[in-house]
């Protein structure tokens, strides 16, 4: 009787275990939001962003993944400067970063893949391009497994990801539908005094919360007042105070001023409205310039092989495309 009990408590114990292990479709509805708020702000194709996750921490349920939060293998490096934990990789006992919450790594991720050189040119493919993230990921070194591209692909086209690049399955938007929604209203004209270049942009298209919503560059945008935070606006459009100032290029120290152009999307990476060029004005700044035209500044500054904070010259030629 008491072996019986004991193979009892053995099997329920490992029922136990087995119950608590999450199922590809209960990460996908668990962390879908987090890879869709990184596809707005940095460009990685949420599809990617969850096959990554998926296949490296095998849905949440590996051992790194458990202990240290780290759903993406990213190792140390030696600018790492957070926690770290050992785990067994490629060889015993490796660097591994570790994360106060399964969100951090997600968004850390995000920022490896944002800073990393080596990663750059994956921002230049069609955002619903993942079959060549899945093998520019791999061709770049992020892992060491030949059939990397060939295991993502199939994670993401089994579990349909790819409707979350093209905009089909984004529950995380619904709380900004009135933003995205464009009724027939009538024609506004932009506000005396505000920095929008009135040759660049489209005359706004709807009111929201007592704001004209303009659009330029496919992007949209609203004019800051006198008295205006990016909390406010934070607050005003449903988003967070850290993503709207991603949208604008803004530090965290940065203030508005009445007139700055406040993007409460995402930027373009390029000029798409026919602008090649730009000719440099007097104390204009590559920030400036990327709020006039909708353009990422990273993006911008790549295109110009140019430092961000670097002083401009008068009519010095930026490309805008």
């Amino acid at each position: 009787m008491k072996k019986f009990f004991l193979t009892l408590l053995v099997t329920c114990t490992a029922l136990g275990v087995s119950a608590q292990r999450m199922t590809s479709a209960e990460y996908i509805d668990r962390y879908k939001k987090i890879a869709l708020e990184d596809q707005e702000i940095y460009g990685i194709p949420a599809s990617i962003k969850l096959a990554q996750a998926m296949l490296e921490s095998d849905n949440g349920n590996s051992e790194l993944a458990r202990k240290s939060n780290n759903h993406f293998g990213i190792k140390c490096k030696k600018d790492w400067t957070g926690e770290t934990v050992q785990h067994d990789d490629d060889a015993p006992g490796e660097c591994f970063r570790k994360y106060a919450s399964v969100e951090d790594s997600y968004h850390d991720h995000a920022e490896f893949l944002d800073k990393s050189p080596r990663y750059q040119f994956l921002f230049d493919l069609d955002p619903t391009d993942y079959k060549g993230w899945a093998y520019g990921l791999s061709k770049a070194g992020y892992a060491t497994n030949p059939r990397y591209p060939e295991l993502l692909i199939r994670i993401i086209e089994e579990n349909k990801l790819y409707l979350l690049d093209e905009g089909k399955d984004l529950p995380v938007l619904a709380e900004r539908e009135p933003i995205d929604t464009v009724p027939e209203t009538p024609v506004h004209e932009v506000p005396a005094g505000s920095k929008v270049d009135i040759d660049n942009y489209v005359v706004a298209i709807y009111n929201h919360a007592g704001y004209d919503i303009y659009q330029n560059n496919g992007s949209k945008f609203v004019v800051a007042r006198e008295g205006d935070t990016m909390a406010k606006f934070a607050s005003l459009f449903a988003l967070s105070e850290k993503r709207l100032r991603k949208f604008n290029d803004m530090s965290l120290d940065e203030e508005l001023e009445p007139g700055d152009m406040v993007y409460i999307a995402p930027k373009a990476r390029r000029s798409e409205n026919g602008r090649l060029m730009h000719v440099v004005k007097e104390g204009e700044t590559l920030h400036d310039i990327a709020q006039r035209y909708g353009i990422r500044l990273k993006r911008l500054a790549a295109m110009n092989y140019y430092d961000p904070e670097a002083p401009l010259m008068e009519g010095q030629q930026i490309k805008l495309m």
